[in-house]
């Protein structure tokens, strides 16, 4: 659900459970720092793709950042970013207590444990708590202090058992080159929602034969192509929607579906509500 660049206050506390704190942050083109933190921070890009030189200590990464990308900053770690745009991320802070909890739990010395620095990852499960933290925020806790605790342990989970001195080793450098080019299709996906896009379009850009992309982007997103498609639009249709400037035809247009009720049939399938019901809950 890329959020609009437009009208986001610089920082917006989201709040905080069970050893998590989120937060919505917008930065404009330029350089933008954060001094070192006692807590790990997961950001996950959240709006359109943007060019960035990014710095964690003394290590540094470039190139476009894209939706439901995650960074990893460990505690104690001065960030960096020199961005060509605007860009917006979900900021959660991981309390050392949690990750503590976790190691130990698990029989390892807390000590000894270090998490890892993270540029641009993929990571869907740490994708999806976050927005499911999210999610229970902005709608008011709805589902009580269990569910949010749950997510925070999951989370703090993801990091030790993948981000950190205890995970598994890094992908073959074979699949690391295949997945950068999978970046270059989510790119060319994310800007152009709003066009008709045909699987020959996409895999030129990943410089893959359409038979060579559509095994590997399933391998590596765990959809196909078109249902991956169509889920962007959905989630970029309800974000607009509850920007409330455009009508729900227009919003369908915009975002690449044929009209009103193609968008609906789709949004009902997915997020299980109708349009409609987006906008209500934001009026």
């Amino acid at each position: 659900m890329a959020l609009p660049t437009s009208d986001l206050p610089r920082r917006r506390f989201l709040g905080a459970t069970g050893g998590v704190r989120l937060s919505l942050v917008t930065d404009p083109a330029g350089l933008a720092e954060a001094p070192p933190s006692d807590s790990v921070r997961v950001c996950i890009h959240a709006g359109p793709p943007v060019y960035a030189l990014c710095r964690h200590g003394s290590a540094q990464h470039k190139g476009t950042v894209i939706f439901g990308d995650v960074d990893i900053i460990p505690a104690h770690t001065t960030a960096a970013w020199e961005l060509k745009g605007t860009d917006v991320d979900l900021v959660i802070t991981i309390d050392g207590a949690l990750l503590c909890r976790v190691v130990q739990d698990a029989g390892w010395d807390p000590r000894r444990l270090e998490i890892r620095s993270r540029f641009q990852a993929r990571d869907a499960r740490i994708e999806h708590i976050g927005w499911a933290l999210k999610a229970e925020m902005d709608s008011g806790y709805p589902s009580g202090p269990l569910y949010l605790e749950s997510l925070a342990e999951g989370l703090a989970a993801c990091l030790v058992y993948n981000h950190s001195s205890a995970a598994r080793e890094p992908v073959a450098p074979r699949r690391a080159f295949a997945a950068r080019r999978l970046r270059d299709a989510t790119a060319f996906i994310e800007a152009n929602l709003g066009r008709p896009l045909s699987l020959a379009d996409i895999a030129c850009v990943s410089g893959l034969s359409v038979s060579q992309f559509t095994v590997q982007f399933r391998q590596s997103i765990g959809v196909p192509v078109h249902q991956y498609l169509i889920h962007r639009r959905v989630d970029r249709a309800a974000e607009l929607l509850r920007d409330g400037r455009l009508s729900i035809n227009q919003v369908a247009m915009e975002v690449g579906f044929c009209h009103q009720s193609h968008l609906a049939k789709h949004m009902r399938r997915i997020l299980g509500v109708a349009p409609s019901d987006v906008r209500d809950r934001t009026s």
